[in-house]
């Protein structure tokens, strides 16, 4: 397991160069100038080569390239063109407000999701599969941004009970409805692949066998059926987590959530390079580290998968 992980992480540096590499220059191909955005509607040429040099972008773009990669070597994510702030240091302070959003919209989806796909594949609520299934389907169709919209709708102006928007100091009334927007995909896919897991062990012959035993129910389900139903949930749940963790776009600016992902918006908006390349690396390493860690348990999971590893 060791071996294992120094290989993912010693893979990690290519990735991370490319990554690099590819976001700086796609700032240069994509259409719109950084130094417009700044100098505004009422500006001249003087004024505009006067930016272009204070932010060194009258510099080769080769020159630039290495600058910035000596910078990164100093793990310096460098100055927004529009704050003047260090990049590293908004990061740092809009990511726990990430995490947090994520995390709980990640315990919203895996309790829901594992609960329903349980249920409906469980034999003795059979009348429950067919309305937890449809409900699943409405789930992964529905977009984010007219879910968000409708529950802003019944849940702060119609019924007034929680607040349709802000951060609220980290308040619980602010965190639920952004938190029950983002879990509801993830909690309708997870449900359909758990019932599907349940079915597919639940015919395997080491179930039948645990049964002929004369084991209860409670522990075939639990120790067999569950734990190898598992597996294509946590995939799900590592690549979505690190979806959440890298920012979630559309949620974060439908509720106001001061995040990650409302600051890359922004950015982007202004053409803010430094801004825009900082956090896509920033999002990168998020998301190869949560892959990492969801690669990690899945031999903790299934023992056979860490012997295979091995081997």
């Amino acid at each position: 397991m060791t071996s294992f992980i120094v290989k993912r992480l010693i893979m990690l540096v290519p990735i991370l160069f490319g990554v690099v590499t590819v976001t700086f220059f796609l700032m240069y191909v994509i259409p719109g100038d950084p130094v417009l955005s700044l100098a505004g509607e009422r500006y001249d040429q003087q004024t505009l080569d006067n930016i272009r040099k204070d932010l060194g972008l009258d510099r080769p773009v080769v020159v630039q390239y290495f600058s910035y990669l000596g910078r990164l070597a100093r793990f310096d994510l460098g100055r927004s063109f529009s704050t003047g702030r260090p990049v590293r240091e908004s990061i740092g302070e809009r990511f726990p407000r990430t995490a947090v959003l994520a995390v709980s919209a990640m315990l919203l989806a895996v309790t829901g999701g594992v609960l329903a796909g349980g249920l409906a594949a469980w034999g003795r609520f059979p009348w429950l599969g067919r309305p937890l299934m449809a409900l699943s389907l409405a789930g992964v169709s529905i977009p984010v941004f007219w879910l968000g919209l409708i529950l802003i709708y019944f849940f702060s102006i119609k019924l007034s009970l929680l607040p349709p928007s802000g951060y609220g100091g980290g308040s619980l009334r602010y965190l639920i409805l952004p938190a029950l927007t983002l879990s509801f995909a993830s909690m309708a896919t997870i449900a359909r692949v758990t019932r599907s897991g349940f079915l597919d062990a639940g015919n395997e012959d080491f179930v039948r066998t645990a049964r002929a035993k004369g084991l209860g129910e409670s522990t075939v389900v639990g120790k067999h059926i569950f734990r190898n139903a598992l597996i294509p949930v946590v995939t799900i749940v590592g690549t979505d987590f690190g979806s959440y963790l890298s920012g979630a776009v559309l949620t974060e600016s439908i509720f106001g959530w001061p995040g990650l992902g409302r600051y890359v918006v922004q950015a982007v908006l202004k053409r803010d390079f430094p801004v825009i390349q900082g956090s896509i690396l920033f999002m990168a390493v998020i998301f190869i580290l949560v892959n990492l860690m969801v690669d990690i348990s899945y031999g903790f999971i299934d023992p056979r998968i860490r012997q295979g590893g091995k081997d």
